[in-house]
């Protein structure tokens, strides 16, 4: 069983930068394609990015296509999220989670079992 922890939210002005990170432990991370997911207070969980066990292919929708660039080391059992010119609408708890064993990447949570607890995000003045 994967077990993920996340860290690297915070407080940050309109346009800056975060980059979160989510590691690894329990399994073998190379197994698992990755999704990072954010709920906002009142909403659904969002997928806001997902990369592929190699790390060769990753996925954004496109409200924050060209802003948020996600990466993998395998060899040091994490998955990144860099967040740039970020907005208030960006202000959310962000969470990683595994798809299931050798599944390729998606974007629904509901196609992810394994979950981290969470890093708040946000973005004001």
């Amino acid at each position: 069983q994967l077990h993920l922890v996340e860290s690297g939210g915070g407080l940050v002005q309109p346009g800056g930068s975060l980059r979160l990170s989510c590691a690894a432990s329990g399994s073998t991370l190379a197994y698992y394609a990755i999704g990072w997911f954010r709920q906002a207070p009142g909403k659904g969980r969002e997928g806001v990015s997902c990369i592929s066990r190699s790390g060769g292919n990753q996925y954004y929708p496109d409200s924050v296509k060209g802003r948020f660039t996600i990466s993998r080391d395998n060899a040091k059992s994490t998955v990144y999220l860099q967040m740039n010119n970020l907005k208030p609408e960006d202000t959310a708890i962000y969470y990683c989670a595994a798809r299931g064993l050798s599944r390729p990447c998606a974007l629904s949570p509901a196609d992810f079992g394994s979950w981290g607890q969470g890093t708040q995000v946000t973005v004001s003045s």
